[in-house]
């Protein structure tokens, strides 16, 4: 579903517009609106991750320690979780 927007200009603009009757303006407006919006959607993020790294500094985690580590390594470690994982929720479960 669509909605109609209206969008005032000044008179010498839209002249200007006329002269390139072959432009579908509203396609022009409809692709800069969505750029827009991606750009301050990317600052947001930029924004968002920086403030999360300044929280995680602050609670003292070194910046260090958030660098990828080597697949090899990142495997390991995540199957590690996992098998503790199960053992806990198996804890669990077994406890009732």
């Amino acid at each position: 579903m669509s909605v109609n927007i209206t969008v005032r200009i000044p008179r010498r603009l839209a002249e200007k517009m006329r002269r390139y009757r072959e432009i579908n303006w509203s396609e022009v407006v409809r692709k800069s609106i969505e750029e827009y919006l991606r750009r301050l959607e990317e600052t947001r993020l930029v924004e968002s991750s920086n403030e999360l790294l300044e929280d995680l500094k602050e609670l003292g985690v070194d910046e260090e320690s958030l660098k990828p580590l080597p697949y090899n390594v990142e495997k390991k470690l995540y199957e590690e979780m996992v098998k503790k994982e199960w053992r806990r929720i198996d804890s669990t479960t077994q406890a009732r």
